[in-house]
């Protein structure tokens, strides 16, 4: 993996060694990966697989405030070169090694990880697990051993038989609204799901939504979709990050995009952050403009 952007005049200097001009330098300064202590710079300007400690210095949540945290909603999705989310109905087909040691990462980041039910139902959630090697750094930051996953549902209609219901190492929770059925709140409360309500009707109010998980003490929040999901969040102005790997494959047919449902009166700008590249894989991290 090498690191396409930002390039800095340091990084070229560096890189050249102290020349920051030209060709070499150029394609030198394209490669420079975070500062992690213990990285040598020899090292981190080769084209090489990044380790899980530079990978989370690269995905790192703005720093909170003191006294009053602001949730930080990013969301995490993979398209091809023509826009198709999945294939098959399925996001594994199009995804590398690369990217799901990003995926992992930006999970072992993460507070709480919100998910629609059909992509849950199509990619076969389960809980999320603890990881050793971001074990120390989640306690550090006052944070539980795994991401609680969170499932958006205005039916409710799950399978509370599963993993992802009766056994997680951190209790799921349901984002519903007021209006779902009474008996489907008490069967995800009776196999150990936590139900928060986010909006007045039987779905969910993307603010309201954010502020709830936010009260509960969960304010590095990532997405993984699915797209009409996303679509909301996006048309509901609360989302302040993407990252999005482009898949060098081409699929055609009728796949979603990564973003669906409703859209938004005035595009939404995001400036790009940073960009990686491996394997003709491209991992764009854009915030909120």
């Amino acid at each position: 993996m090498r690191r396409l952007f930002p390039v800095t005049d340091e990084t070229a200097a560096r890189a050249s060694g102290g020349a920051p001009e030209g060709e070499g330098a150029r394609e030198a300064a394209g490669t420079r990966v975070p500062d992690v202590p213990g990285v040598s710079v020899a090292a981190a300007l080769v084209d090489r697989e990044w380790s899980l400690a530079e990978l989370a210095a690269a995905y790192a949540y703005p720093e909170p405030v003191p006294g009053a945290p602001r949730p930080w909603l990013r969301a995490n999705m993979v398209s091809t070169l023509d826009g198709a989310a999945q294939h098959e109905g399925r996001s594994q087909p199009i995804s590398s090694a690369a990217d799901m040691r990003i995926f992992g990462t930006l999970r072992a980041l993460a507070d709480v990880i919100v998910v629609g039910a059909e992509t849950v139902r199509q990619e076969g959630y389960r809980p999320a697990r603890a990881r050793a090697e971001f074990a120390a750094a989640r306690e550090a930051a006052g944070q539980a051993p795994a991401p609680a996953i969170a499932v958006v549902s205005a039916s409710l209609e799950l399978d509370f038989s599963l993993p992802l219901y009766t056994s997680p190492l951190v209790p799921t929770l349901i984002l519903t609204g007021a209006a779902a059925a009474p008996g489907r709140i008490a069967a995800a409360e009776k196999a150990g799901a936590t139900v928060v309500i986010a909006g007045e009707g039987r779905g969910i109010e993307p603010a309201r939504a954010v502020r709830a998980l936010a009260g509960l003490g969960h304010t590095r929040l990532l997405t993984e979709g699915g797209p009409r999901l996303l679509g909301q969040l996006i048309a509901a102005g609360v989302l302040d990050e993407m990252c999005l790997t482009l898949s060098p494959m081409l699929t055609a047919g009728d796949a979603q995009r990564v973003a669906g449902g409703p859209s938004v009166a005035v595009p939404r700008r995001f400036e790009l952050v940073s960009l990686l590249e491996e394997a003709g894989f491209l991992f764009g991290r854009y915030r909120r403009s």
